[in-house]
């Protein structure tokens, strides 16, 4: 123990460590906060792609919806739209 207590009656290592310290565990931008700042990125970064993902189908829903054929498919497929005089059987797998 006499052994480190010689290098901290060193005034500029006693002061570099105490810096150390306060950089690494008590300022704002610490190394916990650092970390959990990068994870948050990298989970906002995935759901951007998902989110370009969706956006760029919804825009070729969208140019394909221009067209009436493509319309009354689309309603028909997507959201179950009917004429009057039909019916509509619905299979789903489970």
């Amino acid at each position: 123990m006499k052994k480190y207590l010689v290098y901290f009656k060193n005034k500029f290592i006693l002061a570099t460590t105490i810096f150390v310290i306060y950089a690494l565990f008590l300022d704002d931008n610490d190394i916990f906060s650092m970390v959990s700042h990068a994870r948050k990125l990298n989970r906002l970064e995935a759901s951007k792609e998902l989110v370009s993902e969706k956006l760029t189908s919804i825009r070729h829903t969208l140019r394909q919806l221009k067209y009436s054929s493509e319309l009354e498919r689309y309603a028909r497929e997507k959201k179950f739209f009917k004429k009057d005089d039909e019916d509509i059987f619905v299979i789903t797998r489970e």
